[in-house]
């Protein structure tokens, strides 16, 4: 991975709800927003907000799933490595 996309990544994430988004995916694999809002106390609109910005850096992947639409994680290093580091703080 090149540094300019590591610190795309970095961006993205680099934001107190979108960390504790991200932990709820890790924990549940996938996730649909309203179970992710529900989880951490958010509105739906804000949680949205949020996974739409890191769908668009390549942080989260989304999938529908009927009428609702689901996240989940890329299979790759960084996304491992994201884990590791963010999720022992929560």
């Amino acid at each position: 991975m090149r540094l300019n996309e590591l610190a795309k990544l970095l961006r993205s994430a680099g934001d107190e709800s979108r960390l504790r988004i991200l932990c709820v995916i890790f924990a549940y694999k996938k996730v649909c927003v309203s179970d992710i809002a529900e989880e951490l106390g958010l509105g739906i609109a804000i949680v949205s907000h949020h996974l739409r910005v890191m769908a668009r850096d390549g942080l989260v992947v989304s999938v529908r799933d009927g009428k609702r639409i689901c996240y989940t994680l890329p299979k790759k290093a960084f996304t491992e490595d994201l884990k590791r580091f963010i999720c022992k703080y929560k």
